[in-house]
């Protein structure tokens, strides 16, 4: 059995492999290999059924050297304080790369939330918010949704916040509907700039996205989003996958199956379509793999098994540093993370915009700021690339952790 990869070590490794090519100062590598601020909440709520259980919460502010910090906050059963370390510091060299004014942050609250109901769901968010709420703020710490948690989830966190301050405060969280001041566009952000990164990678190697074969796995907000826009750009979708199974079709209506979804639960059973385990989805035969899962999907088991010639990642941390240069070898060419899912960030900084000024821009120029951000970021990753002689992954975080370095270079540090 593959030993577990712990994921705040495998941002350590990646720090350390840009240090060492950009020759950074030991100081700033050393602050930059630990959190600023981490926080461990015991979240006691009363069940439906009268009784009162205790979940735990984490909230970890990583880095702020570039501005307040920014980061989402998932509800899972596998939450663990190493992977919210290792989600914040990805989040500040995402923030970076994508040259936003922010730092990194992340959050989470272990528990099932599909086992739990709406009312239990409320409960536990409003709690979470209470007692981390000296430490969040439109100008601190600006959370947003991430697996298990949605728009509704950060309405409640909106009204928490704004009930104890006394007023409203949209700005104090990003992702929210859009009657409570969200932005167009915000919900298939992730999956739009997934999608974008995969056709700039296409047309990097020579080809097109046009008839290109495309699996996904993991069939949540980003994976859907990213089959669905995939599809539009003239992709067929050959496969999708969640957590209880995938299925494999021709040409797969990426509406359709989302539909199915709903109705079954699951992706499996799709009509037309041949089930198959959730993991062989990234072995399957396609020309574009989107792994939009969790952290630690592709590993040294299964990396050289990746049919696909493009990866592009939903997820975060789905590749580790052992498969990235399995991939890397066999020429895949890997859109990591930090470049290529950073679209939800990006349109959560212009919610952040539109309610510090109290403005409503249109779902079009949305998507045009949006598209513009994505391939200048992609073409600075892949002009770094070539210059170096190094994979997409290596420039990425060479540009990002340039830039968070060169900021505390030019504060210094107090006292």
């Amino acid at each position: 059995m593959e030993q577990k990869i712990n994921p705040f070590d495998e941002v350590i490794k990646q720090i350390e492999i840009v240090a060492e090519k950009l020759k950074l100062d030991p100081s700033v590598v050393e602050q930059l290999k630990h959190p600023r601020k981490v926080m461990t909440v015991a979240v006691p709520i009363k069940m439906d059924n009268g009784q009162v259980k205790v979940f735990t919460g984490y909230r970890v502010q990583y880095n702020m050297w570039r501005g307040p910090y920014k980061g989402g906050i998932r509800y899972h059963p596998t939450v663990e304080l190493d992977e919210v370390k290792a989600l914040a510091a990805w989040m500040t060299f995402k923030t970076a790369l994508m040259d936003l004014p922010y730092g990194g942050a992340k959050g989470g609250v272990v528990c099932d939330a599909k086992k739990l109901s709406k009312g239990e769901l409320e409960r536990i968010t409003r709690r979470y918010t209470t007692m981390i709420i000296d430490d969040i703020g439109p100008y601190r710490d600006i959370p947003a949704p991430d697996v298990n948690t949605d728009a509704q989830t950060m309405a409640w966190i909106m009204d928490t916040y704004s009930s104890i301050k006394g007023y409203s405060i949209p700005e104090v969280v990003t992702g929210k509907p859009l009657i409570l001041g969200g932005s167009p566009g915000r919900e298939s952000a992730t999956g739009r700039g997934v999608s974008i990164c995969a056709r700039e990678a296409a047309k990097k190697l020579g080809t097109s996205i046009k008839n290109s074969r495309v699996a996904v796995q993991g069939y949540g907000n980003v994976g859907y989003w990213s089959a669905k826009i995939l599809n539009e750009m003239g992709a067929e979708i050959v496969g999708v996958s969640d957590s209880k199974g995938g299925c494999i079709a021709g040409n797969i209506d990426p509406s359709k199956v989302l539909e199915h979804k709903r109705k079954t639960g699951s992706v499996i059973g799709y009509p037309g379509s041949k089930t198959i385990p959730g993991d062989q989805i990234l072995e399957s035969e396609c020309d574009i793999l989107v792994p939009a899962a969790l952290e630690n999907a592709i590993t040294r088991r299964n990396a050289s098994n990746v049919k696909a010639k493009i990866v592009s990642e939903g997820a975060n941390g789905p590749t580790t540093t052992d498969a990235d240069k399995i991939l890397y070898d066999r020429r895949v060419f890997v859109v990591p993370d930090i470049l290529a899912n950073a679209g939800g960030v990006t349109v959560s900084y212009f919610e952040w915009v539109q309610n510090l000024s109290r403005e409503e821009w249109t779902e079009e120029i949305v998507n045009q700021k949006l598209e513009e951000k994505m391939v200048r970021a992609f073409n600075d990753v892949a002009e770094m690339a070539e210059k170096h002689k190094v994979n997409m992954r290596t420039a990425a975080y060479m540009l990002a952790v340039a830039r968070v370095a060169d900021a505390h270079l030019r504060m210094g540090l107090f006292p």
